[in-house]
């Protein structure tokens, strides 16, 4: 079996007009739509639809990949009452860049987590469409597995009136020592 799975998603932004002095609109993912076509390279944002104070827009299509090292997280974010696909978008960083611009879908909760750290990036999570979640579990049924706990045993210490050999000090110590 395939252990490389991916299924492309195209990634709906809005734009929404807001109340605020310093800015006029806000952008942020909506959703996303498995088995979107790939959008041309360079290509300007496609509109899905408006209505009063808001636009949709088909802005990218990515990849979503499923890795089975991190079907852990999967199995997190399907467990969830409502689970998510998470987008990751960044500020235009060129000219003609849209003020925001899609760069990564992922289900791994962890891994979206990992996006955050960097304060220019905005991370939100998108509602699963059905049809992922199943596609999903069913990599979570083939690919993971349960790993049980293991207690570490600690080290005997260094007794000497156990007649114990002292421990030798590491090479890096030794030459501490000396110098």
């Amino acid at each position: 079996m395939n252990r490389r799975q991916v299924i492309p998603v195209g990634v709906i932004i809005e734009r929404r007009e807001i109340d605020n002095p310093w800015q006029d609109h806000s952008f942020r993912p909506v959703a996303v739509v498995p088995g979107m076509p790939a959008m041309e390279e360079g290509a300007d944002w496609r509109l899905i639809r408006e209505g009063e104070g808001w636009v949709h827009f088909h802005a990218a299509t990515f990849e979503l990949e499923l890795f089975p090292g991190e079907t852990e997280g999967y199995k997190t974010n399907l467990s969830n009452f409502q689970p998510h696909v998470y987008v990751v978008i960044a500020p235009g960083e060129e000219a003609d860049d849209p003020e925001v611009v899609p760069t990564l879908v992922t289900a791994c909760p962890y891994e979206a987590e990992s996006y955050m750290e960097d304060s220019e990036m905005i991370v939100e999570g998108v509602p699963m469409p059905e049809e992922l979640a199943a596609w999903i579990g069913a990599f979570v049924e083939t690919f993971h597995k349960e790993e049980t706990f293991k207690k570490r045993k600690n080290k005997k210490a260094y007794d000497p009136r156990k007649g114990d050999l002292r421990p030798r000090p590491l090479v890096e110590d030794r030459e501490e020592e000396d110098g």
